[in-house]
């Protein structure tokens, strides 16, 4: 037999406050018809003055913890993947974990941007693999709202806020690809592209900082390099693109989405896509769409399913799991 990192619950939460594109118009040179065109993007949720990223990550956990029908003793470790925590330190993971009442085992952040969930999966596979924990929650959070410069069209037209969550659970597994759970896990970045994608404030410039961003050349890495460790994490589970039911991507650009799909050689409508309604939540984007697409019901129990993400870094990867 063999030791499974098996999804037993999602939940998501989305600010309330909806910003269509439309809002944009008249405060900046931009149209709902040039963002949808380039983006796909229609709305975006906000997060209220006073709504933090570890407040949004809590109910996306407790929603997740219901969906699973436990509680938040039940649960060993989490690992949150941000870029935009509340503070420096303590992690966001820490304050998720006091709000839901889990007193025992331990919590961290993941900080890998865009492809911050997936690393955080990867993460929390490892950790129920190795025996260190039997319930993970994997949670993606953002309050990318925060870190945009609002004059700069090309970027805070694409993100919004939000969070997603997932709870895993070790299960013995006969150990074919017939398996429920992760079956493989594909992590990548390259450090020489800093410049394409950052944040030009931190501790070392003592400012928060705005988003910059080369947009044109994110787009010809992301197409190659989604559909690159698609394929290698697919290969290392003994499976081929025939096989996915569901490709559950980064919801950055659906252009991007659909060019990644194509690369890998299958229809849009294998592919879950909420862009149109959420904007690029960062590391949220993915558990998001995974909570989205199982309340759809599009994503069902044995439906091999595959997420794969690219942010700043450049850092990149995907996961191959059956549901």
């Amino acid at each position: 037999m063999t030791r499974r990192a098996v999804v037993i619950g999602t939940g998501h939460y989305l600010p309330e406050r909806v910003v269509e594109n439309a809002e944009f118009e008249d405060k900046l040179d931009t149209s709902d018809e040039w963002i949808r065109s380039r983006s796909g993007i229609e709305r975006r949720h906000i997060a209220a003055d006073d709504e933090t990223t570890s407040d949004m990550a809590t109910q996306a956990a407790l929603a997740a913890l219901t969906d699973a029908g436990l509680e938040g003793s039940d649960v060993d470790a989490i690992v949150l993947a941000t870029s935009t925590a509340d503070l420096t330190f303590p992690s966001a993971a820490t304050m998720v974990q006091a709000a839901i009442g889990m007193t025992k085992g331990f919590a961290f952040d993941v900080q890998a941007v865009c492809a911050g969930f997936v690393y955080a999966l990867s993460n929390a596979n490892a950790l129920i693999a190795s025996g260190q924990a039997n319930r993970v929650l994997v949670i993606g959070a953002e309050t990318f709202s925060r870190i945009m410069d609002w004059t700069d069209r090309s970027t805070c037209v694409l993100f919004g806020d939000g969070a997603g969550a997932v709870l895993l659970e070790a299960q013995d597994q006969p150990g074919t690809t017939d398996d429920r759970g992760i079956l493989a896990t594909d992590l990548n970045s390259d450090g020489r592209y800093k410049d394409l994608l950052y944040v030009d404030g931190g501790v070392g410039t003592r400012s928060t900082g705005h988003l910059r961003m080369q947009g044109n050349q994110v787009f010809r890495h992301a197409v190659e390099k989604l559909a690159q460790t698609a394929h290698t994490a697919l290969e290392s589970a003994g499976l081929g693109a025939d096989d996915v039911d569901w490709i559950v991507p980064h919801q950055a650009n659906i252009r991007i989405i659909q060019g990644t799909a194509k690369k890998m050689g299958l229809p849009m409508e294998k592919v879950v896509v909420t862009v149109q309604d959420h904007g690029n939540t960062s590391a949220a984007s993915i558990p998001l769409a995974l909570s989205v697409g199982k309340k759809r019901g599009q994503i069902k129990e044995g439906d091999l399913v595959v997420t794969e993400a690219i942010g700043g870094g450049l850092a990149w990867g995907s996961v191959v799991l059956r549901w």
